[in-house]
């Protein structure tokens, strides 16, 4: 389950960074455009960085006798988003 819980931490903390980055264009795209959807959008990154945040605080910080198959899943869901999140850091940064 070691190599299960490293794919995942090192998950997280990609997206951590590249949600870092993609906020930062995001912002300075609001500031000149002020559009809605723009605003829209870095709440929504936001709201997932603050999840990855807590996804990678646990993955450290895991209680005693956590069932490994939860953790598998969490592992695979956690790199499913982060190729979502570089697919979307390309189109961004684009």
């Amino acid at each position: 389950m070691s190599l299960v819980l490293d794919a995942a931490r090192i998950a997280a903390a990609v997206n951590i960074l590249l949600l870092g980055g993609i906020i930062a264009i995001w912002v300075r795209t609001y500031r000149e455009v002020r559009a809605p959807m723009t605003l829209g959008s870095i709440v929504f990154a936001a709201f997932l960085l603050a999840e990855n945040a807590v996804a990678l605080y646990f993955y450290f910080n895991a209680p005693a006798g956590m069932p490994a198959l939860a953790v598998e899943v969490m592992a695979v869901l956690q790199i499913l988003e982060a190729v979502g999140i570089a697919a979307l850091s390309y189109v961004t940064w684009k």
